[in-house]
């Protein structure tokens, strides 16, 4: 999983989301600040879409407990960032689509100069569905940090934005 946060406060966000997995019964979880400022990376054994629904609650039923961590994205696959291996972990995902539903491609990149329009044209290349990038049932998330890249292809409700959360919470 990755978990974004404002700058100079990894050190905070990775004993918050630290406690909130010891809760859920991972004692020992992989937490680290990554090379990039503001993302976090997590490791855990728990499933990264049970962590982030417990996320959602905390969220909005405390929401004085989310106070460093903005953003977690679950990551499915991660591997080393070169075309053809992100290609082929897209490959080995794309199969929890259905013929009919629509998708999109988003590229977040850090540290790289993997070309974006190559890397969307090569990934779109082996999808066969609909492409959508406003009506969408899926987004085929490349999370590139330099030499690891984490792709996960997510329903939009699986990236979790506190921030945005707790805003829409007081409306």
């Amino acid at each position: 999983m990755i978990t974004t946060c404002s700058r100079h406060m990894e050190e905070e966000a990775c004993d918050e989301i630290a406690e909130i997995i010891k809760e859920l019964g991972d004692t020992s979880p992989r937490i680290g600040k990554s090379s990039f400022s503001g993302i976090v990376w997590v490791d855990t054994i728990i499933d990264p879409f049970v962590v982030i629904a417990e996320i959602k609650k905390i969220t909005l039923d405390e929401p004085w407990r989310m106070r460093y961590c903005h953003r977690f994205i679950p990551i499915r696959q991660s591997t080393s960032s070169s075309l053809e291996n992100i290609v082929e972990s897209v490959r080995n995902q794309i199969k929890i689509m259905k013929d009919t539903d629509a998708y999109r491609i988003t590229i977040e990149k850090r540290g790289s100069d993997i070309s974006s329009k190559e890397l969307i044209d090569s990934v779109a290349g082996i999808i066969p569905n609909k492409v959508s990038l406003e009506s969408y049932d899926w987004n085929v998330m490349i999370q590139i940090m330099g030499g690891i890249t984490g792709i996960s292809i997510l329903k939009e409700e699986d990236i979790v934005s506190t921030l945005k959360l707790k805003r829409d919470s007081m409306e």
